[in-house]
C-alpha cells in the first residue's frame, strides 16, 4: 500500500476519508463541543412509536432542532413533552449518521412557558369545555350501516381518495362530498358551512340527507390545522343532528373538533373504517351463525331421537300394561252388578217415602198456607204505603208554603216584562211619528203606500193622521206636461157613513 501511495504523487497531499470516517469525525467533534447543553425552545411535532422512545422537534422563529428521548429517560420525566409547550431541554448534542443530521439527546425537560398559539388553543378549549360542548352526554351513536355518508374535505387531496377507496373495499355506500378548503383564512367558515349544509338537507329530497358526516384532512403543522380549532367549526360539529366523525391530521394531531365530534378517528382512512363494516366479514359472520344454528338444531334433534329411543327401551310392552287394566275392569263389572240391586232397592224406598209425604200435603193445607202468606204480604204493603205517604206529605209541606210567594214573584216578573214590551211597542209604533205632523198613506185594502208610483197606480188612497182621522186623496191621471206646474192632487175626506159632510179641498 505504501508503494502505491508513493507512485501516485499527482493525487495531492489531501487525505482521503470514507463517509463513515467523516460522519464519525463530525460526531466526535459535536459531542466534544456540546457534551452538555441547555436548549430553550417550543416543542413542535411529538412522536411516540411503539418502541417507547419519544421523538420531537424544538423550534423557535428561525430554526428547528430534532430531539430524542430514550425509553429509559422518557419514563422518568417529570414533565411530559406536549406540542406547543415552551421548555428548557437538558442533554447533549450528537449526530445521526443514517440521515446526516444532528440532534439533541434529551435527559430532562423543564417547562419554560407556553407558546402564544398553544396558549390561545388551551384557553379556547377550556372556554368551550365550560360551555358543555365536549360533554359525553351529547355524543350520538354512529349508525351501524349508513346508506349515505357525507364527507367535508378538499375534493382534490389524497384524503377523499383514501376514504372512497376504503369505503369501496369494505362496504360500498353512497358518498356525498362537500368541497371545502382545509387550510387558509376561509377554511373554517367553509367547513362549518359544509356541516350545517348537510344537516339542512331534507330527508327524501332530491339530494339524499347523509346518515353520517366525516370531516377529514391530512396531517400538517399546528398552523395548518388551525381552522379546525376555530369556534365556528367546533360549534357546528356540536350542533350537528347527524352523527359526526372527525379525522383531522395524523394520529398524534389533536384539534378542538375532535372533542366536539361524536367520534375521533386517528386518520381519514380510520374514519372510513369506523363508518362502515366489512361486507365480507358480515357475510362470513351471517354464514357462520347460520352454520352454527344448523349444527345446533342437528345436535338437538339427534339428542332428542336418542332420548326417545332410550325411553322406548325402558317402557314395558303394551300387552303387559293392559293386563292389569283388564283385571281391574272385570272386578269393577262384578261390583257393578252387585251394586245395581242395592241401588234399585234404595230408589224404591226413596219413592215410597216421597209418596207418603205427598199424601200428607193435601191441596186444602197448601191453600190455607197460601192465604196466610198473602195476608201477611198485604199487611206489609199497607204499612209501606202509609210510611211513603207520610214522607211525601212532609216533603210537600215546605213546597206548598213557598208556592204562593213563588207565584206572586212570577206574576210580578211577567207584569214588568209586559210593561216593558208595551213601552217598546209605543216607541216603535208609527203613531208617535204621526203625532209629530206626519200622515200615513193607505190604499184601498188598508196597506201602507211606500212610493209615488204606488200612489198613482192606486188612483185613490187615504191619509191617516194622529187622531185617527182619515181623508181620501185622488191622484191626477197621466204625466204632467213639460213646463207646466203640476196641480196638486184633489184631496177628499173619506166619506163617512153619516150624510151631509162635504169635501175638504
Amino acid at each position: 500500500m505504501a508503494t502505491d501511495s508513493l507512485d501516485a504523487p499527482a493525487l495531492g497531499n489531501a487525505p482521503e476519508y470514507s463517509v463513515s470516517e467523516i460522519s464519525g469525525a463530525v460526531k466526535r467533534m459535536v459531542e466534544d463541543q456540546f457534551g452538555h447543553v441547555r436548549v430553550r425552545g417550543e416543542i413542535g411535532r411529538v412522536s411516540r412509536p411503539a418502541s417507547g422512545h419519544i421523538y420531537l422537534d424544538l423550534k423557535d422563529d428561525r430554526a428547528v432542532l430534532s430531539g430524542v428521548i430514550w425509553k429509559g429517560n422518557a419514563s422518568r420525566l417529570a414533565t411530559q413533552p406536549e406540542q406547543g409547550l415552551e421548555v428548557i431541554a437538558v442533554g447533549r448534542l450528537t449526530t445521526f449518521p443514517g440521515q446526516s443530521k444532528y440532534q439533541i439527546v434529551i435527559e430532562s425537560i423543564e417547562p419554560a412557558g407556553v407558546g402564544a398559539l398553544m396558549k390561545l388553543l388551551e384557553d379556547r378549549r377550556k372556554k368551550l369545555a365550560a360551555e358543555g360542548l365536549f360533554d359525553a352526554d351529547h355524543k350520538k351513536p354512529l349508525p351501524f350501516l349508513p346508506d349515505v355518508i357525507g364527507v367535508v374535505t378538499s375534493p382534490s387531496g389524497a384524503v377523499i381518495r383514501d376514504i372512497l377507496h376504503r369505503v369501496r373495499d369494505r362496504f360500498p355506500r353512497h358518498v356525498l362530498v362537500w368541497p371545502t378548503r382545509v387550510q387558509g383564512e376561509t377554511a373554517a367558515a367553509e367547513v362549518a358551512a359544509g356541516i350545517r349544509g348537510f344537516n339542512a338537507l331534507e330527508p327524501g329530497g332530491d339530494i339524499p340527507r347523509p346518515d353520517l358526516i366525516i370531516v377529514a384532512r391530512g396531517g400538517g403543522s399546528v398552523e395548518d390545522l388551525w381552522p379546525f380549532n376555530e369556534e365556528v367549526v367546533v360549534r357546528a360539529a356540536f350542533e350537528s343532528d347527524i352523527p359526526l366523525i372527525s379525522a383531522v391530521g395524523h394520529e398524534t394531531d389533536t384539534t378542538l373538533i375532535d372533542f366536539a365530534s361524536d367520534l375521533r378517528a386517528p386518520t381519514p382512512t380510520a374514519a372510513a373504517e369506523h363508518a362502515v363494516p366489512v361486507r365480507a366479514d358480515l357475510i362470513a359472520q351471517v354464514m357462520e351463525q347460520g352454520a352454527r344454528q344448523h349444527r345446533t338444531m342437528t345436535r338437538r334433534l339427534e339428542q332428542a331421537r336418542t332420548d326417545v329411543r332410550s325411553l322406548a327401551r325402558a317402557l314395558p310392552r303394551p300387552e303387559r300394561l293392559l293386563e292389569i287394566q283388564r283385571q281391574r275392569l272385570d272386578v269393577a263389572g262384578e261390583r257393578l252388578v252387585s251394586h245395581r240391586g242395592r241401588f234399585l232397592q234404595d230408589r224404591r224406598a226413596t219413592l215410597a217415602n216421597w209418596a207418603g209425604r205427598l199424601e200428607a200435603r193435601r191441596p186444602q193445607a197448601q191453600l190455607a198456607q197460601s192465604r196466610k202468606d198473602l195476608d201477611a204480604l198485604g199487611d206489609r204493603l199497607l204499612r209501606r204505603r202509609d210510611v211513603a205517604t207520610q214522607a211525601a206529605r212532609r216533603a210537600l209541606d215546605p213546597v206548598a208554603e213557598r208556592l204562593p210567594w213563588v207565584f206572586a214573584v212570577h206574576v210580578e216578573n211577567r207584569r214588568k216584562r209586559l210593561d216593558q214590551a208595551g213601552r217598546l211597542l209605543d216607541t216603535l209604533s208609527h203613531k208617535s211619528v204621526l203625532e209629530r205632523g206626519f200622515a200615513l198613506a193607505l190604499d184601498g185594502n188598508g196597506k201602507p203606500i211606500r212610493s209615488g208610483g204606488a200612489a198613482r197606480e192606486a188612483g185613490r188612497f187615504a191619509l191617516e193622521f194622529a187622531n185617527a182621522d182619515r181623508v181620501t186623496v185622488e191622484t191626477v191621471e197621466g204625466p204632467a206636461p213639460k213646463g207646466s206646474v203640476k196641480k196638486p192632487a184633489t184631496a177628499k175626506k173619506a166619506a163617512p157613513k153619516r150624510k151631509g159632510q162635504g169635501e175638504l179641498f
